[in-house]
C-alpha cells in the first residue's frame, strides 16, 4: 500500500459541488460538532450541536441525516486534516523532525478520537480500510524522506511504527507521558541503533 504521497481520507459527501451557503453550512456543523464530541461526548444532544453552529435543526438534518454521518465526518475531517498536515511536512528541511511531528500528531488523534471510532459500529470495514490506508500512505512519505536522509533506520516500516505510536496514544498517561514515549521510540529508531550484522547473527 505505500506509496509516495499522502492521499486524501475518505469523505461522506455528495460527488455533486455544494453551494458556498451549503459548504458554509456543513463545515460550520462538522467544527461545532467537534467541539461538542470533545468536550461531552458522542452521545451530546444534536439540537446543541446545530445551535452551536448556528444553524436550524433542518438544515443540520439535511446535511446529516444520522448521528452516525455526522461522526463518520468529524473523524474523516480530522483524518484529512493528518494527511495535509504530511504534505506540508514533506516541504521541511529536517525530515526526522517532520516524521516525528507528525506522530505526535497522530498520537493525540488517536487518544482523543478513540471515542469517536468506537461509536461507528457498523459497515466499519470499508470506511476503516479507507482511513488506515491514508494515514499509512501519509506516514510512508515522511518515513521514506526521513530515511533517505539518514535520520531513521533503513529497516524501519511505516506498518511498524504506526502500531509502535498507536500504543503510545492508547497507553500514554501524566506519570508516562505521550512526548517522553515518542523520544525514547526516536532514539530506538535512530541509525544509530541500526543492528550490525554481528549483533544480528548473536542474536539469531
Amino acid at each position: 500500500m505505500p506509496s509516495q504521497s499522502a492521499g486524501p481520507a475518505p469523505r461522506p459527501e455528495p460527488q455533486r459541488r455544494r453551494r458556498a451557503d451549503a459548504q458554509r453550512n456543513y463545515d460550520l456543523l462538522v467544527s461545532a460538532a467537534r467541539d461538542v464530541f470533545h468536550h461531552h461526548g458522542v452521545d451530546a444532544p444534536l439540537d446543541d450541536i446545530a445551535r452551536r453552529a448556528g444553524v436550524g435543526n433542518a438544515t443540520m438534518y439535511r446535511h446529516f441525516p444520522t448521528r452516525r454521518e455526522l461522526i463518520i465526518a468529524v473523524y474523516s475531517e480530522e483524518v484529512a486534516g493528518l494527511c495535509a498536515r504530511s504534505r506540508s511536512l514533506l516541504a521541511s528541511d529536517r525530515p526526522g523532525n517532520a516524521l516525528f511531528g507528525w506522530l505526535q500528531d497522530f498520537i493525540a488523534h488517536v487518544a482523543a478520537k478513540r471515542e469517536l471510532a468506537l461509536s461507528i459500529t457498523d459497515d466499519r470495514t470499508a470506511l476503516f480500510d479507507g482511513w488506515h490506508h491514508s494515514m499509512h500512505t501519509a506516514a510512508s512519505a515522511l518515513l521514506t524522506r526521513a530515511q533517505s536522509a539518514g535520520a531513521v533506520r533503513p529497516d524501519l516500516t511505516a506498518t511498524e511504527l504506526l502500531t509502535l505510536a498507536n500504543g503510545i496514544a492508547l497507553t500514554a498517561t501524566d506519570a508516562t507521558p505521550a512526548e517522553r514515549l515518542v523520544l525514547l521510540l526516536r532514539q530506538g529508531t535512530d541509525t544509530s541503533s541500526t543492528p550490525t550484522d554481528s549483533t544480528r547473527r548473536h542474536d539469531a
